[in-house]
């Protein structure tokens, strides 16, 4: 099953809805090597890797199936999401100019015999559905790996559509 690519959202404010669920996304977390955080080209927007980082900077670390459960995987994939809208909102100046969440995915610390993976990255699309409605659909990867930089529990990646300007902006 495909999701079909509307302009649902030409009206929709994400910014809104930010404060409506109460989200509080953190500050962006900096680039940590030879790389940055977000790449434009046309009218895609990719982030690379984010991490799960609460609002008062502490990452959340560990592997999935041995230090952290379902539950806590999830939670840590709902924190990179809210990090993930953060550099957004940093590189496009508002989420209303996010046309449609393309693409997910997810990297999870795990040990060989987890197998929950789709379940932990869950917590990372549904912040994107509550967020972005139907734009927020996405296509998805989920994996386990052996580990990760500084043992942070898991990893997202994402690619957005976005508008030259958001859509208050243009009428």
């Amino acid at each position: 099953m495909s999701a079909q690519h509307s302009d649902a959202g030409a009206r929709a404010d994400f910014e809104a809805q930010v404060q409506v669920l109460n989200l509080v996304l953190p500050d962006p977390f900096p680039a940590a090597g030879e790389y940055v955080n977000a790449v434009r080209t046309g009218s895609l927007l990719v982030l690379g890797g984010h991490i799960p980082i609460t609002v008062d900077g502490q990452l959340i670390v560990g592997r999935l199936g041995e230090d952290l459960d379902v539950a806590a995987g999830r939670a840590a994939a709902r924190l990179a999401a809210l990090s993930a809208l953060a550099t957004l909102r940093h590189e496009l100046g508002s989420l209303d100019r996010v046309r449609q969440i393309v693409s997910v995915r997810g990297v999870v610390n795990a040990t060989p015999d987890f197998a929950q993976h789709t379940q932990v990255i869950d917590g990372a699309s549904e912040v994107f559905v509550q967020v972005f409605g139907d734009c927020g659909r996405h296509a998805r990867l989920a994996v386990g790996v052996a580990s990760l930089p500084a043992d942070l529990a898991l990893e997202i990646e994402l690619l957005a559509e976005v508008r030259q300007t958001a859509p208050s902006e243009s009428q």
